[in-house]
C-alpha cells in the first residue's frame, strides 16, 4: 500500500510538472495515457479517436456571437447592441492577456496537435488497416494538425511548431521551453502539412458526411495562406515595418515578421490559386434564369456564364448558396463547407421582434450599404439615368418583383436599382419579411420599418433597449423566404457555412497577379514549373466571373491598366462578396489598412428619428459605437498570461 501511494504521488507530481512546464494544457492526461494503447488495437478504435480529435475544432460558422474567434463584430462589417458578441469585446478594449473573453484557443489547438502527432507516430500499430485505409486516415491527420496551426496563426500570429514530437510527461523544464517560430516558418510548415493532406485526401465525399474536409479544403487553405503571406502586413514594406518593425524573438533577435519585401510570394500565391482553377472540380454556383429574372443592364455581357450573365439568375445564384435553398453538399463552389447550427440560430438576431419574435439587433453599417453597386455596376455617387440613385423621395406605383423577391412600391429611393447581392444580403427600412413557413397571417408578409416609431424601430420594444438595429439595417444573407421563428408551422431551414468558396480563389488569383511587376517562375509541389506575370486578361477572366454571377459588368480596359485601381476594386469586391463570412477581419489586416478603415466613424440611418429625417447618415448614437478602439495590437490577440508563465521564452504579441 505504501509503495502504491508513493507511485501515485510520483505520477501526480509528474503530471503537475507537465502541466506547469508545458504550454500544452492536456486535460485528463493521466486517464488518457491509460486508455491510449487501446486506440491502436484496431481501425474502429483509431477512427473513433481521430474523429473525436476533430471535434475539438469549433463550428466554422460560429462567427456571429459567443465564439472563440473574433468574428464579424470585431470588424467594420457588423455591429450589435446585443450580448454574447466576443468580437465586440475586442474592439471595446475588454480583451486582455488575462481575459481573452472566451477567444483563447491556444490550449485547445495544441491538444489537437499533440493527438495528431500521437496518431502519426503509432498508426502503423493498427494491424487491421489496408494501405488505402492508412492513406486516407493519414490525410485527415495531417489536415487536422495543419488546421490547428492555421487557426493559431490567424489568431495569434507566429506559433510554436512542434514537428512530429509527442511530448512526454516526465521531462525537465528545459524540455518544454520552446520559442515561437517566425511567421515565414509557420506558413511553410502549415503548407507542407496541407500538401501531404491533399496528397491523401479524397476530392469528393459522400453527402452524408458533408462538412468533412476534402483535398479541395487543403488546397484552399494553402491558397489563402499563400495570399496572406504575400500581402503587405506580412511581406516587408511599410505595413510590415509599421506594425512589426521592432518585434523580434527574444532568444536570438530574429524578426518574427519579415522586414524585406519578396515579390515572388505573389507568384507563389497565384500558383496556389491557379491549380485549383485548373483542376476542373470547382465552379461558381449559378441558377438558371427564369421568367422572373430581371433583364440585364445594357453594359453587362449577355453571353452564357462564365463569359457573361445571359443564362443565369444573379439573385438566386448568390442568395441560394446561403439561405439553405441550394443543396450544399453538392455545391460546386464550396471547397469546404458545413451545415452550421450556429448560423441557423443566429439568423434570429436579424428577425424583427414585432410579428416575428426575433432579436432585431444584428446590424450592418452604412459603409457596407454604400459599397454595393447600382444594378449596372456604377457607384451610388455616379449613377446613371437608367438606374438612378437618390437620397430623397420614395418609389411610387406597384411593387417591383424579380427573382421571387419583392421590392415594395413605396420604399425609399436609396434602396432601388441596386445590385442583386444587396437584396440578397441586406434588410432595410420598408423591406418585406415573408416568413412563408408559418400558417398564421399575423406572423408573415409584414413590411418592417426601422425608424424610431417603426415596427422594427427603437420604440417598438419597450422592455429591451437593445432590440433594434442601430444602423437601420440587418443581415438577411442567410435567411430564406420560408424561414420563420413565430406562428404555427414556423421552421427555419438548415444553413451552410462556406469556410472556403471558389469565389475566394478567383479573387485571390486576380489579386496575386495584379501585384506582380515582372515575371516569376514558380515550381509547385508536383515539381512542375509555371511562369506568372501581371496578365490583364487572366485578371479579367478570374475577376469577371464573380462580377457576372452578380449580374454586373466586368472590368474595363482602363481599370485593368492601373494596378492600384484593380487592388481597390478587389478590396471592395471582397467586402461585398464575402460579407459576414469571416474574411473582412483578416483582409483589412493583411492589406495593412486596418487602422485606416476601422478609424472611420461607424455610421447608419438616424434610428432616433422618423419620416424623412430617418434617411440621414449619422454616427451611431450609443456608447458601444462611440467607444470602439482601434489599436495596432489588435492585429493579433494576446497569448494568455497563463501560457506565458509556463515557459520563459514564449514571447507575447506586440502591445499586449
Amino acid at each position: 500500500m505504501k509503495n502504491l501511494i508513493i507511485s501515485l504521488i510520483t505520477s501526480i507530481v509528474l503530471i503537475l510538472q507537465f502541466n506547469a512546464c508545458n504550454f500544452l494544457s492536456v486535460d485528463d492526461y493521466f486517464n488518457e495515457t491509460l486508455k491510449l494503447d487501446s486506440v491502436f488495437h484496431n481501425k474502429r478504435n483509431f477512427e473513433k479517436y481521430l474523429w473525436g480529435t476533430a471535434n475539438y475544432f469549433e463550428d466554422e460558422g460560429n462567427i456571429f456571437g459567443n465564439t472563440s474567434v473574433p468574428g464579424i463584430t470585431a470588424s467594420d462589417e457588423a455591429f450589435s447592441l446585443g450580448s454574447a458578441y466576443n468580437g465586440l469585446n475586442l474592439v471595446l478594449g475588454e480583451v486582455s492577456s488575462t481575459n481573452l473573453q472566451g477567444m483563447d484557443i491556444w490550449g485547445q489547438m495544441y491538444k489537437i496537435v499533440r493527438k495528431s502527432n500521437t496518431m502519426l507516430a503509432r498508426i502503423n500499430e493498427v494491424t487491421d488497416m489496408t494501405t488505402t485505409d492508412r492513406r486516407d486516415l493519414l490525410g485527415y491527420i495531417y489536415f487536422m494538425r495543419a488546421y490547428a496551426y492555421y487557426n493559431l496563426l490567424m489568431q495569434y500570429g507566429p506559433v510554436v511548431i512542434l514537428g512530429d514530437d509527442v511530448l512526454e510527461s516526465n521531462e525537465s523544464i528545459e524540455y518544454y521551453a520552446r520559442a515561437r517560430s517566425t511567421y515565414d516558418e509557420c506558413v511553410e510548415y502549415i503548407c507542407q502539412d496541407l500538401e501531404k493532406a491533399a496528397e491523401y485526401m479524397p476530392s469528393i465525399i459522400p453527402i452524408n458526411v458533408f462538412g468533412r474536409p476534402t483535398k479541395g479544403a487543403a488546397l484552399g487553405l494553402i491558397a489563402r495562406l499563400r495570399l496572406q503571406h504575400a500581402s503587405p502586413l506580412f511581406n516587408g514594406g511599410n505595413a510590415a515595418r509599421t506594425y512589426f518593425g521592432s518585434w523580434k524573438r527574444s532568444s536570438d533577435g530574429v524578426y518574427y515578421i519579415s522586414q524585406t519585401y519578396d515579390e515572388n510570394r505573389w507568384a507563389v500565391a497565384a500558383m496556389a490559386a491557379k491549380r485549383i482553377m485548373d483542376s476542373g472540380v470547382y465552379t461558381l454556383h449559378t441558377v438558371e434564369k427564369t421568367g422572373s429574372t430581371p433583364p440585364l443592364p445594357d453594359n453587362v455581357s449577355k453571353a452564357d456564364f462564365p463569359d457573361g450573365a445571359g443564362n443565369i439568375d444573379p439573385f438566386h445564384s448568390y442568395k441560394d448558396m446561403f439561405s439553405g435553398e441550394a443543396l450544399s453538399a453538392r455545391n460546386p463552389e464550396f471547397l469546404w463547407g458545413r451545415i452550421s447550427g450556429n448560423v441557423k440560430s443566429f439568423t434570429r438576431r436579424s428577425f424583427p421582434v414585432t410579428f416575428f419574435r426575433g432579436d432585431n439587433n444584428l446590424s450592418i453599417p452604412q459603409k457596407i450599404i454604400d459599397a454595393y453597386y447600382m444594378a449596372d455596376g456604377r457607384d451610388i455617387r455616379n449613377s446613371s439615368a437608367n438606374y438612378p440613385y437618390s437620397e430623397t423621395g420614395y418609389l411610387t406605383g406597384a411593387d417591383r418583383k424579380f427573382s421571387e423577391y419583392t421590392l415594395k412600391g413605396n420604399v425609399h429611393k436609396m434602396y432601388a436599382n441596386r445590385e442583386m447581392r444587396f437584396y440578397a444580403n441586406i434588410g432595410f427600412s420598408g423591406c418585406l419579411w415573408t416568413a412563408n413557413s408559418t400558417s398564421e397571417s399575423a406572423y408573415k408578409n409584414q413590411v418592417i420599418h426601422y425608424n424610431f416609431n417603426g415596427t422594427g424601430g427603437k420604440a417598438a420594444v419597450t422592455n429591451d433597449a437593445n432590440a433594434y438595429p442601430i444602423t437601420g439595417y440587418v443581415l438577411t444573407k442567410y435567411i430564406h423566404p420560408d424561414d420563420a421563428w413565430a406562428g404555427n408551422g414556423a421552421t427555419v431551414l438548415d444553413k451552410p457555412f462556406p469556410t472556403i468558396r471558389y469565389a475566394e480563389i478567383l479573387l485571390s488569383y486576380a489579386e496575386a497577379l495584379n501585384n506582380l511587376t515582372t515575371s516569376h517562375t514558380v515550381t509547385g509541389a508536383d515539381g512542375m514549373s509555371q511562369t506568372f506575370t501581371r496578365d490583364t486578361e487572366e485578371i479579367r477572366r478570374a475577376f469577371d466571373q464573380v462580377r457576372f454571377r452578380a449580374g454586373l459588368p466586368g472590368l474595363t480596359d482602363e481599370e485593368l491598366s492601373d494596378p492600384a485601381t484593380i487592388q481597390s476594386l478587389i478590396e471592395r469586391e471582397r467586402m461585398i462578396e464575402f460579407l459576414c463570412e469571416n474574411r473582412r477581419f483578416y483582409d483589412v489586416r493583411r492589406w495593412g489598412i486596418y487602422e485606416d478603415v476601422e478609424n472611420e466613424l461607424m455610421m447608419g440611418m438616424d434610428t432616433d428619428a422618423d419620416g424623412d429625417d430617418y434617411y440621414t447618415r449619422v454616427p451611431l448614437n450609443h456608447s458601444k459605437a462611440r467607444n470602439r478602439i482601434v489599436d495596432k495590437k489588435f492585429v493579433f490577440l494576446p497569448i494568455s498570461q497563463t501560457e506565458l508563465r509556463k515557459t520563459a521564452i514564449l514571447d507575447q504579441n506586440p502591445g499586449w
